[in-house]
C-alpha cells in the first residue's frame, strides 16, 4: 500500500486490521471454505460484498483474479460492501475491474448497474448495491427510494415470470440487525419495496454473524438470511467461517427452501464434521 493510500480513511482501517481483525481472519480458512463450496457443488453461488478491505488498487486486482480462479461469471452473482468502496472513488474501481460477476443479463436502460437482474432457471437474482464510501469510524449502506422503486418492477418481472426471487444485498435490511454506525440508511425503503412487490429471499452480509430474520412480504414473511465471515477463522467473537446452502423446489405460490447452513468445524462436541471439514445444520425457512 502506498502513502498516498494510507493518507485517507484508510489510516484507521489499517491499524484497526492489524489491532483486530488480522489476528482471527484468514490463514487458510477461505481455502477450507472454497474446499467446501467445490464439494457441494451449488449450481449457482451469491457473494454478498466486501471482496477487499482497503479497497486499494492492489486488493481490488487480487480480487478479480481471485474471482477468475475460483467463479465463473455465469455461475457467481456479486453485490458490492462497504470495504469495497472504503473511499471516494474505490467502488468506481471496483465494479469496473469485477464486471463480469455484476452486470445483469441484459444491460439496464439507464446505464446504471444495480439493481441487477439475472434468471438462472426458476430462480431470479435481484442485486442491489448498499455499498459507498464514508466518514472514518462509520460503516453505514445506502438504499435510497430510487433503487428501492427500480428493483420493485425487477420483483414485480420475476413474479409475472413465476420465478423465485432472490433479493441480494450487503448490509442487513432489518432495523436494529447491524450498530447505528454500521446500520443501512432506507430499511423504510426496503420494507415498503418488500410489501409492495414480494419477494422469497433476501441474502445479505456485512454482520459476520449467523442470523434469520423475516421482513412481511406481499405474500407473507420473507427469510432475511446473513451469514458468518467467510474468513473468520478460530479464536474470534464471531462465527466460525461458513456459507449457506439452499435447495429451492416447487413452483409459484408453493416454495419450498431448505438451507443448510455450513461452518468450520472445531471438533467441539454438537458437531459433526463432514470430509471437508464443514460442520451442516439443516432448517426449513418458513
Amino acid at each position: 500500500m502506498s502513502v498516498a493510500e494510507l493518507a485517507s480513511k484508510r489510516i484507521t482501517g489499517y491499524v484497526n486490521w492489524h489491532r483486530n481483525r488480522r489476528k482471527h481472519l484468514f490463514g487458510n480458512t477461505l481455502e477450507l471454505v472454497l474446499a467446501g463450496l467445490r464439494e457441494a457443488g451449488p449450481d449457482h453461488v451469491a457473494i454478498t460484498g466486501d471482496l477487499v478491505n482497503l479497497a486499494t488498487r492492489a486488493e481490488i486486482e487480487a480480487a478479480r483474479l481471485w474471482l477468475e480462479t475460483h467463479f465463473a461469471p455465469h455461475k457467481t452473482t456479486l453485490v458490492p460492501g462497504n470495504h469495497d468502496a472504503y473511499v471516494p472513488g474505490a467502488l468506481a474501481r471496483a465494479t469496473q475491474a469485477w464486471r463480469p460477476w455484476l452486470n445483469s443479463d441484459a444491460p439496464r436502460p439507464d446505464g446504471t448497474l444495480f439493481p441487477s437482474y439475472r434468471r438462472r432457471g426458476p430462480i431470479a437474482l435481484i442485486g442491489c448495491s448498499t455499498a459507498n464510501a464514508t466518514l472514518p469510524f462509520m460503516a453505514t449502506g445506502e438504499f435510497g427510494h430510487k433503487q428501492a422503486r427500480a428493483a420493485g418492477k425487477l420483483l414485480d418481472q420475476a413474479g409475472q415470470d413465476g420465478l423465485f426471487r432472490v433479493v441480494l444485498i450487503h448490509h442487513p435490511p432489518v432495523r436494529n440487525a447491524a450498530l447505528w454506525h454500521k446500520r443501512m440508511r432506507g430499511v423504510g425503503h426496503f420494507a415498503k419495496m418488500l410489501k409492495q412487490h414480494g419477494a422469497e429471499l433476501v441474502l445479505h452480509g456485512h454482520t459476520h454473524l449467523d442470523t434469520l430474520h423475516h421482513l412481511k412480504g406481499k405474500d407473507g414473511a420473507v427469510p432475511v438470511v446473513g451469514i458468518a465471515s467467510s474468513s473468520q477463522g478460530p479464536g474470534g467473537r464471531k462465527p466460525l467461517a461458513g456459507f449457506n446452502l439452499f435447495e429451492i423446489a416447487g413452483e409459484p405460490g408453493d416454495w419450498h427452501i431448505t438451507h443448510k447452513r455450513m461452518q468450520l468445524g472445531t471438533g467441539a462436541a454438537g458437531f459433526v464434521e463432514n470430509q471437508a471439514g464443514l460442520i451442516s445444520v439443516e432448517k426449513t425457512l418458513s
